[in-house]
């Protein structure tokens, strides 16, 4: 009797779905201008700013997965990430904000834009209303593809400080460490999924891959609201 095939890792399958998306994040002009410090100032401003209050919301996100994760130490792990969350926008980005001759109250003040609500608007729709397995998959690419394109450009980094400064906080050990481990809990869960299951995760993971596509295209476009 022929042995029963094995799915491979779920991880493999989620990025298969959305390498284009990747591949396309690492030839748009943003991240080509933060490589070679040709990125304008207000295009980084624009894109610290909607991520300020991207964080905000991402980390009840990761609230939400904790309180629906499978183990204890899970939960531990996504409580201890959505404090990360709230610290890295209270932390870095007021120091990017003074940087950029502004602070973190003006940043607070300023409209969360069009793609900004639309990402974390279909975020915590999913995480609230869909399984564990749908929630990790909605909230992993902003720790994978942050990872990756963080990797990529750690070697050449940015002739620009403060470009390379964002570039290190990516690319950084400590953060892959992080994120190997959100992966590793990906694969046993996915071990766990129908097919049915794998198929509803993974349109959410290519979802939000191409919400962080667009994020990087919307500050370099300077979007504002139509009306």
């Amino acid at each position: 009797m022929a042995a029963e095939q094995q799915s491979p890792p779920f991880t493999r399958q989620l990025w298969a779905a959305a390498e284009p998306v990747y591949e396309a994040i690492l030839g748009h002009p943003f991240i080509g201008g933060l490589t070679d410090g040709t990125l304008p100032r207000q295009a980084f401003r624009h894109f610290v700013v909607q991520d300020s209050h991207y964080l905000r919301d991402y980390a009840r996100a990761l609230a939400v997965c904790a309180a629906k994760a499978p183990t204890e130490q899970d939960v531990r792990a996504f409580a201890d990430d959505a404090v990360g969350a709230i610290a890295a926008e209270q932390e870095m980005h007021g120091e990017f904000m003074a940087a950029l001759g502004s602070d973190a109250d003006q940043a607070a003040a300023e409209p969360v834009l069009p793609t900004t609500r639309a990402y974390t608007s279909y975020l915590l729709a999913t995480v609230y209303g869909g399984s564990f397995a749908e929630a990790l998959a909605a909230v992993l690419p902003c720790y994978w593809i942050y990872a990756r394109v963080g990797e990529r450009l750690l070697a050449s980094s940015s002739p620009d400080p403060l470009y390379a400064r964002w570039i290190a906080t990516y690319g950084d050990e400590a953060f892959q460490t992080v994120v190997r481990r959100v992966l590793d809990l990906t694969d046993r869960i996915g071990e766990e999924l129908s097919e049915a299951e794998r198929r509803r995760a993974t349109e959410h993971f290519t979802t939000t891959s191409r919400y962080e596509w667009m994020f990087w295209d919307a500050a370099w476009r300077g979007e504002t609201w139509p009306v």
